[in-house]
């Protein structure tokens, strides 16, 4: 824990709490992606898993169950409750799910830190023999770093959509949404700088590289969230 991971999970927080306020004040789910929601709570779901074994600290294991049990419920609400269901503009949501989830999963399989290790020793050179149950949860760890990088693509096909019908324009709360997500994967960018400028055997290059293509993700729609906010006008996309 450092001040810019706590300050990503703030921003992370921050979005959930963005996408519910709108649902329960403005009792609407317009501009919002339920493909997206969705493939975040699978991105939950399969990377917390071990929050049943593995328990590192307080913070994080209430984090996991956070972030599981909301993505869970903005899903149920924006996917099967009255009245919010019903304001779900599914015909904008039309990004394939198929198009990401199937290759993460190709890719998880194929490149992960441990498919390949059957034997490591411990800190005392014991070999520790790998179950295949730890081997699973890995894939699926690894999956959900892959998926995570892209889930935001049906919510930007879909601000764009949207935007299409109203002059270019963005609703504030979507747009606020969109870029806490990006500003707390920028905020973990720093954190694995600063941890690699500060931890002498601190390397994982399958995250720093999916959150690099995941920031990358987020350029067009930070350049014209920042245009707006400097001159104080309602962000527009072109069209």
């Amino acid at each position: 824990m450092n001040l810019f991971s706590f300050a990503g999970d703030l921003l992370h927080l921050a979005s959930i709490i963005i996408i519910l306020l709108k649902i329960f004040t403005l009792r609407s789910c317009k501009g919002i992606s339920l493909k997206t929601q969705f493939l975040y709570a699978l991105v939950f779901i399969t990377r917390y898993l071990d929050l049943f074994w593995n328990f590192a600290s307080m913070y994080n294991w209430v984090m996991k169950i956070v972030f599981i049990a909301s993505s869970c419920a903005i899903v149920y609400l924006m996917g099967f409750k009255s009245p919010y269901k019903e304001t779900y503009q599914k015909e904008k949501d039309t990004f394939k799910l198929y198009y990401l989830i199937v290759p993460c999963a190709i890719l998880a399989l194929v490149i992960n830190e441990v498919f390949w290790v059957s034997e490591v020793p411990n800190k005392h050179g014991v070999v520790h023999h790998h179950s295949y149950f730890y081997y699973f949860s890995e894939i699926l760890w690894t999956f959900s770093v892959y998926l995570e990088a892209v889930a935001i693509v049906p919510q930007l096909f879909m601000v764009h959509a949207v935007a299409r019908e109203s002059g270019g324009f963005v609703e504030a709360l979507t747009a606020d949404y969109v870029f806490t997500l990006g500003g707390y994967r920028v905020m973990y960018l720093l954190n694995w700088l600063y941890r690699f400028a500060t931890e002498a055997h601190y390397r994982n290059w399958i995250v720093w590289v999916a959150g690099i293509v995941q920031t990358a993700i987020y350029g067009d729609f930070f350049y014209y969230y920042a245009k707006a906010r400097m001159s104080g006008q309602k962000m527009s996309l072109p069209i």
